[in-house]
């Protein structure tokens, strides 16, 4: 085997790895968005009441929706944060492994501050768009009922 051809089978090796990362890291983002807006649907059954204190004494449906939105895209950015410690660090730990095991920086984990800003931007939205069916639940909530409430 010539050089060139261990450099293409490492390289379809990766390509395959990559393509499972991408896919388990999809999964892993449809499961934290229902997470999230499950969350938050029992946030609002939680606090009906205060909702409907809050549409008594004057807050407009676009405030409280607003609030649930921040609320939920707060969470989001949280999971994001755990989500950038964790990958960061198995970078750079098989990063480490590869070098110690194969005597050479072959493998070099590439982690720049934009990365992880887009990362934690997009955590954010993604948190702000699953909490968008319950913050517009709670926004379109009677307050006479939410009041009523037990």
């Amino acid at each position: 085997m010539t050089t060139e051809q261990v450099r293409e089978t490492v390289n379809s090796i990766l390509l395959v790895i990559q393509i499972v990362v991408i896919g388990i890291a999809a999964i892993s983002l449809i499961v934290g968005g229902v997470g999230i807006m499950n969350s938050m649907y029992t946030s609002v059954l939680e606090r009906t009441r205060e909702i409907g204190v809050m549409k008594a004494i004057g807050a407009r449906n676009s405030d409280i929706m607003l609030l649930f939105l921040i609320e939920s895209g707060i969470i989001g950015l949280v999971g994001g944060i755990i989500g950038c410690l964790i990958g960061v660090g198995l970078a750079k730990g098989v990063e480490f492994v590869a070098t110690q095991e194969l005597s050479t920086a072959i493998l070099k984990a590439s982690i720049t501050p934009g990365l992880i800003i887009g990362a934690l931007i997009f955590s954010f939205m993604v948190g702000c768009i699953s909490g968008l069916l319950p913050a517009k639940g709670a926004a379109e909530m009677n307050p006479i009922d939410a009041l009523r409430y037990e």
